[in-house]
């Protein structure tokens, strides 16, 4: 298969898996008792892979030391958006902010330059992303909720934006892709399963982890599948290239929240995620 097009398949399939993992934790209530759920079964289902896959190489262990903490730091704002807005509000924002500042820092860290028509498609999908957000003319609820709950998932998307860069060198290090992948998901659950635990104690962390368990288990499994395909693209791909790819999944989450969590979608956000269509092919053909 042509690489370019597998690419596009490998974030297509990842934006897919993203919003579904990301539809679990919110219809989970519990937004943080489900991600501690969610990395934790990541953690045990990729963990028979640890026997078939080299050891990281000294120079993957140093990225990894870096990509933890900065993954750490996004689920914490993640779960402080989701506790704070809808999923088809604070999803677009934080996914949509995403590609935009990858492709900034990509740049700068990693030498990498898009076309100007590329360019264009990017801040077009990204603006595009933010129409997702604007607040509703009947809006009713708390503007200081709201606007709490978007400055998170703006965190949100600067973390992701740091996340991706240091990822993709971490599967460019060698000794094989698999090898971050596999240990970056043996590792990640240890920093949010921590933070819920000091924050709530034992017996709240067991009891919230049990509620949660089944959405939990589910964004797991999504959440696995999503992201091994994102980090698999960027060992093949430009790295702005792939996350914008990926974030399409703020059309999917928007239609997934609209569906199955019966939150608002409308003609402005149906008028969105055309042009973040239009911006993600700009891209594309750039």
């Amino acid at each position: 298969m042509d690489p370019t097009l597998f690419a596009f398949a490998l974030g297509m399939g990842s934006a897919v898996t993203l919003a579904g993992a990301n539809t679990f934790v919110k219809a989970a209530k519990d937004i943080l008792g489900a991600r501690a759920v969610m990395a934790l079964s990541s953690a045990l289902l990729i963990f028979p892979a640890a026997f078939f896959v080299p050891l990281p190489s000294p120079q993957t262990w140093m990225i990894l030391a870096l990509s933890l903490p900065a993954h750490w730091l996004y689920q914490t704002a993640l779960v402080r958006a989701l506790s704070r807005g809808d999923l088809s509000l604070v999803f677009p924002v934080m996914r949509g902010s995403a590609p935009l500042l990858t492709a900034i820092a990509a740049a700068l860290v990693l030498g990498e330059h898009l076309s100007p028509l590329a360019i264009l498609g990017l801040v077009i999908a990204s603006l595009a992303a933010v129409i997702f957000a604007l607040p509703e003319k009947d809006f009713g609820g708390s503007r200081k909720v709201r606007n709490s709950a978007l400055l998170w998932a703006v965190a949100t998307g600067a973390c992701v934006a740091i996340y991706n860069v240091i990822d993709a060198q971490g599967v460019r290090s060698g000794p094989s892709q698999w090898s971050f992948i596999v240990w970056l998901f043996l590792l990640d659950w240890i920093g949010i399963n921590t933070f819920a635990f000091l924050t709530r104690g034992r017996r709240q962390f067991v009891l919230s982890a049990r509620a949660a368990l089944w959405p939990g288990l589910g964004a797991g499994v999504f959440s696995l599948a999503s992201f091994s395909m994102a980090l698999y693209g960027f060992s093949i791909a430009p790295v702005a290239y792939m996350s914008a790819m990926r974030e399409t999944a703020v059309v999917f989450g928007a239609l997934m929240g609209w569906w199955f969590l019966r939150e608002g979608f409308g003609v402005r956000r149906t008028f969105a995620a055309i042009l973040l269509a239009g911006g993600l092919s700009l891209l594309q053909f750039g």
